[in-house]
């Protein structure tokens, strides 16, 4: 390598800039019912957060989180619903993570330094070890990778690792990773950070029978659609959790969710509403942790098929949305307008752009262009989400105005996400925290698994390439803004809101981190929590 070896806590690229935490990312799904085992520890009543009194081992803490039914698997690299992910990050470890302020920080790596041309990344691995014994090693890390960029699979990271070239890339001793890269990538590190990029043990396949990971927890038992019992790794190499035991239980409906809490059959209640929300906060019975301002609220349109191969159709779709009246009423106010961006506040946001505003005239006169005077369209939704059914009903209704008959289709919680990504024309959406970047990568490449708006342009996919390439922030910027001007003017992501995330817990419960946006590091971190 030509440069100096650089600890990763001082080699950071610039995450978040924001005004506010923004959080959550990837999508819940589900249907099924609640099923709680076990009994958590108990103490003397106290306010969740971070600093309150000193962290006491014990106990078994019980967090409810919508699933993905009898489908439901262990499989790391296939994590997409949030309860996959918090099952994941318990059970695996990756080479990075996302901070609050979406920077990679270091997890399994202790170290990365590029060569003068960006191409090639050294990687040193801390000691760390699998639950049953062996060290984590550089064949691990390649077999990993490996595994996830098999091109007959559709795992999540597979588009995040693309700039990798997986045969080139070696291990020259057991802690070394020396990965050789297609193309210079400034912001190598965020790709070590992707979403979904665990490593697992070489060989590794079967992940629902007895899965062994790196991470802070062990393998108990597991029953699909139900729940998971992970217990406490004494040997973890970022140190042993509070918690004896903890259990993902399966709650798909938020009022089960919220009535577990509350009834004391869980201690941890993932996505609450915002009505819910306010109904309970201050009265003393249940702590409502909110991160401001988190949560991507779209429609995405299918921008390869009719009528939204017709980039006029798409642009008479983003004005005549009212995006204060679908705050106002899907989210209850607790919100901010969008701008048919993603990652608002996020570095690299085209702030420059001018907020749209709704302009029925103007839609009307580009649906006439268009030859969709009449346009009849059905918009698939489902409760999966806080807000998706009722923003699907206001802007059925803002669509009327503009002539557009929408026809609203309520999909299962079960299959809604796999159902809306690749079938259908218009769809109910939402994402998180992840850096702009990587919302390109995994949703806006032509060969993006989740590319949920069918965005397939070469010359896009080149620009893209481009900023990775480019050295100098101030010029990689200008090429990501380029970009977004281009999804602002024709793209299939009506982002019309961002939401606040809320999670909710018993009052015994403390260190759950306040300013984490979901799927980063401190995001469901159970191995920091734990029970007064």
């Amino acid at each position: 390598m030509n440069s100096p070896r650089t600890p990763v806590d001082d080699f950071r690229f610039p995450g978040l800039r924001r005004r506010g935490l923004l959080a959550a990312a990837g999508a819940t799904a589900g249907l099924g019912a609640l099923t709680v085992t076990g009994c958590a520890g108990s103490g003397p009543a106290g306010t969740a957060g971070e600093g309150d009194g000193k962290p006491r081992r014990g106990g078994r803490l019980r967090a409810a989180f919508a699933g993905g039914g009898a489908s439901e698997t262990l499989d790391p690299h296939l994590a997409n619903l949030f309860a996959d992910v918090a099952r994941a990050k318990a059970l695996f470890d990756k080479l990075a993570d996302y901070g609050a302020d979406l920077s990679a920080r270091p997890r399994l790596a202790s170290a990365w330094e590029p060569n003068a041309g960006l191409d090639r990344w050294k990687v040193t691995l801390r000691e760390a070890a699998f639950h049953d014994g062996r060290p984590v090693t550089a064949e691990d890390v390649l077999y990993s990778y490996r595994r996830i960029a098999d091109p007959g699979k559709a795992f999540r990271a597979k588009a995040s690792l693309e700039p990798i070239d997986l045969k080139a890339s070696r291990a020259p001793d057991p802690r070394t990773v020396e990965f050789v890269l297609k193309r210079p990538t400034a912001e190598f590190p965020n790709v070590l950070a992707a979403f979904g990029a665990y490593i697992v043990p070489r060989g590794e396949q079967d992940f629902d029978g007895e899965p062994v990971g790196s991470g802070p927890f062990r393998f108990v038992s597991f029953a699909p659609g139900k729940s998971a019992v992970l217990r406490r790794n004494e040997d973890y190499w970022d140190g042993a959790p509070y918690l004896d035991e903890v259990e993902f239980v399966v709650a798909n409906e938020e009022s089960a969710r919220i009535n577990a809490l509350l009834g004391g059959q869980v201690e941890y209640a993932h996505e609450l509403n915002p009505a819910t929300a306010r109904a309970h906060e201050g009265k003393g019975h249940i702590e409502i942790v909110r991160l401001r301002n988190s949560v991507m609220q779209a429609f995405a349109m299918k921008t390869d098929r009719p009528p939204f191969d017709d980039k006029r159709v798409r642009e008479a779709f983003f004005l005549m949305a009212d995006r204060r009246e679908l705050v106002d009423g899907a989210l209850s106010g607790t919100g901010e307008i969008g701008n048919d961006l993603f990652g608002k506040g996020y570095e690299y946001y085209a702030a420059s752009l001018p907020q749209r505003e709704r302009d029925l005239d103007r839609a009307k006169a580009l649906l006439r262009q268009a030859g969709a005077e009449k346009l009849r369209v059905t918009l698939d939704t489902s409760p999966v989400a806080a807000g998706f059914t009722e923003a699907a009903a206001i802007f059925r209704d803002q669509a009327a105005e503009a002539g557009v008959t929408v026809e609203i289709r309520t999909g299962s919680k079960d299959s809604y996400w796999k159902d809306i990504l690749d079938s259908g024309t218009l769809c109910s959406y939402r994402s998180g925290a992840m850096p702009i970047e990587a919302h390109i990568s995994q949703r806006l490449l032509t060969g993006s698994t989740t590319n949920a708006t069918k965005w397939h342009h070469k010359d896009f996919d080149a620009l893209y390439q481009q900023a990775q390439s480019t050295k100098d922030k101030q010029e990689r910027a200008a090429v990501y803004e380029r970009m977004q001007r281009r999804l602002y003017a024709e793209g299939g992501f009506l982002v019309w809101g961002f939401a606040d995330w809320i999670i909710g817990t018993a009052r015994t419960v403390r260190g759950v981190a306040a300013g984490a946006p979901a799927n980063s590091l401190d995001w469901a971190r159970f191995d920091k929590v734990w029970l007064a």
